[in-house]
């Protein structure tokens, strides 16, 4: 029976080899280190000491040029003197030189410093001492003894500080000594570790990253060769069921990425079908087009075999279809135009998905206004999210057809208040004036009967005459405003009547317009509009001016102010009664119509001013503002009438 050796444990683990490795290095590492320390803490304090040793050199030629200057001079010792031989003393003390000292008592430092404080204090202080006390100056062979007698102990320092430089040159070559070992031996051991975690780690990695790599690209049939006993064998092993398991989700994950991309692509063209849908009615509520083109993309997006709208009448008779899909009105008969009678009542509030035609609500938060339907294909259905697309996109009908139908009421109350407008206006004017001419002429008819009264016949033909002019001029002054067209927006339309009423005058109008987030509804532009209008026709008839001023401004509260401003001769006082004064009645109708303020004034600095405020249609709040201001000069025409 053949017995199996086990393998060594440093080939079953890589992490055991690399914790070896890493281990060895640490122990090195501490080991360099440590022995730093000890020759560091043994240099600790060298370039100290050194420095101190350097300073006695200083300090002993100090002393000696001291005590040579004084004693010539015959002064003897000086203050100065003992202040630098006790300098000297408190040097050769120092604790840095006796910490090295005290670290080798009995290496060559030790021994030249002893020396060195044994020839100050027993030959050179002593003598330096001697000659300080002496009273006549000594003689010049006495100072050269002592001057060489320093140089020979200057010598001894420089010795002393030798020996320190020696002594820390010497730790630090033992401190390169030990770091250049400890470097060496860091590189074998990382070699060591490079070459085999080269054989264990990297050619295994290797192919376990291209075997990765494939899978990645979609290969899912690549598989790692290396499945041995250590940790990147174990992972081979374990990469290789989770490429099987791979190969087999990844199968599953194809199938089920196919079948989100059909809905997005769903959804994308629902997303579609709404924002055109929406875009049309939004712009053309009205329009049979865009109802037409809805439908449209309706029976494409559903896979209708058509649709139509039904609206519901709005007094008794048939429900009506303002929009389909199924061709001419023969077509429709087949296709089922005849239910749209039944669109009308609650009880198609809920579409109805049974059967071949589908029933939706056409409807707003206030109104119910008819059914959609759709004509599905024989045996056809709506999925879930067909209907959902279809409930959406009829809310939008409905709400479009609630915007068309308060648009045309909107419409149908401006053209009513304009018309009772127009009838105060005749009534007033017009209608007057007739009635004025219609006493004239009974007045002329007795006179014209006698012949004798036949002079009385001259003033009245002349108060028919002039009344007749002024209903003519009435007439033109109406038939301009009725006239007036709406066509572009309130600047352009307000620039316009500057020009004209400054070019009929002969004044110069300028034109302030501010209306911010203001907007205003078409009623409420009409009726500023004639007011503006009627303003400056007063003004060019009666006031003489030169210049004028129209400014229109909104606040951020959606208050309104109108104010037209002349520099001509002033209205003086308002009157109390306006029914003779038909310009006055009429812009104080017109005010009265937008629920606001009418005034009428003398203009601070001369002239007159017309003041309106009301409060604008909505506002709007979450819109940057937006002031638009225009300035409008005109010039020419013809001169100004008399006062008011």
């Amino acid at each position: 029976m053949r017995i199996r050796t086990p393998r060594p444990l440093i080939r079953r683990s890589i992490l055991l080899l690399v914790a070896l490795a890493m281990l060895t290095l640490t122990l090195i590492s501490l080991a360099g280190m440590s022995a730093s320390v000890v020759v560091v803490e043994s240099a600790r304090g060298s370039a100290s000491a050194i420095n101190v040793a350097g300073s006695l050199r200083r300090l002993t030629h100090r002393v000696a040029n001291l005590i040579a200057v004084d004693a010539l001079s015959g002064r003897g010792m000086s203050v100065r003197v003992e202040q630098a031989v006790a300098d000297f003393e408190q040097q050769l003390a120092h604790p840095a030189l006796q910490r090295v000292i005290q670290r080798a008592p009995g290496e060559l430092f030790a021994a030249t410093y002893r020396g060195v404080e044994a020839a100050w204090q027993l030959s050179l202080k002593p003598r330096l001492e001697r000659l300080g006390q002496q009273g006549p100056p000594p003689p010049t062979e006495q100072v050269e003894a002592l001057l060489l007698e320093v140089d020979a102990f200057v010598d001894q320092l420089n010795s002393m500080v030798a020996v320190l430089e020696h002594d820390t040159e010497a730790r630090i070559q033992d401190l390169r000594q030990i770091l250049a070992l400890a470097i060496a031996l860091t590189v074998i051991v990382v070699v060591v570790a490079l070459v085999l975690l080269r054989r264990l780690l990297q050619r295994p990695l290797a192919g376990l990253l291209a075997a990765a790599r494939s899978i990645a690209g979609g290969d899912f049939g690549a598989r790692v060769a290396h499945t041995g006993e250590d940790e990147l064998g174990q992972m081979g092993t374990a990469f290789n069921l989770m490429a099987d398991e791979l190969s087999k989700l990844y199968r599953d994950l194809e199938r089920h990425v196919a079948d989100k991309t059909t809905e997005l692509q769903r959804s994308n063209r629902s997303l579609e079908l709404l924002y055109h849908a929406i875009a049309r009615l939004y712009h053309a509520p009205t329009a049979a087009e865009a109802y037409e083109a809805t439908l449209r993309d309706i029976d494409r997006v559903a896979g209708l075999a058509g649709s139509f709208v039904c609206i519901e009448p709005r007094h008794d008779g048939p429900a009506a279809v303002i929009a389909s899909s199924l061709g001419p009105c023969p077509d429709r008969s087949a296709g089922g135009e005849a239910a749209c009678a039944a669109c009308r009542g609650a009880a198609a509030s809920v579409p109805a998905v049974s059967g071949p035609l589908l029933r939706f609500p056409l409807r707003d938060r206030e109104h119910h206004y008819g059914m959609l339907r759709l004509g599905l294909p024989e045996g056809g259905r709506l999925a879930d999210w067909q209907c959902q697309l279809v409930e959406a996109l009829s809310r939008h009908i409905g709400m479009a057809l609630g915007a068309a139908r308060r648009g045309e009421q909107e419409r149908l109350l401006a053209l009513q208040e304009e018309r009772s407008v127009i009838a105060r206006e005749l009534h007033d004017s017009l209608a007057q004036a007739l009635s004025y001419m219609k006493i004239q002429v009974s007045l002329l008819q007795p006179v014209l009967a006698d012949p004798a009264r036949a002079p009385e016949a001259g003033p009245i033909l002349a108060d028919l005459r002039e009344g007749i002019s002024a209903a003519y001029r009435q007439l033109r002054e109406l038939l301009v405003s009725f006239r007036l067209g709406l066509a572009g927006d309130l600047g352009s339309l307000l620039r316009d009547a500057a020009r004209e009423y400054g070019s009929r005058g002969d004044v110069e109008i300028a034109l302030e317009l501010r209306l911010g987030d203001c907007v205003l509804s078409p009623n409420q532009e009409v009726h500023v509009l004639q007011i503006v209008r009627e303003a400056l026709s007063n003004m060019v008839r009666h006031a003489a001016a030169r210049h004028a001023q129209v400014a229109l401004q909104c606040d951020g509260e959606g208050r309104v102010s109108v104010r037209v401003d002349d520099d001509g001769v002033g209205i003086g006082e308002p009157p109390a009664d306006a029914r003779n004064h038909h310009g006055l009645s009429i812009m104080r109708e017109r005010t009265r119509s937008l629920n606001g303020e009418f005034e009428i004034g003398p203009r601070p600095g001369g002239g007159t001013r017309v003041s309106v405020r009301f409060h604008a249609a909505r506002v709007l709040a979450d819109a940057p503002t937006v002031a638009l201001a225009a300035t409008a000069m005109a010039t020419a025409g013809a001169t100004a009438g008399a006062g008011r």
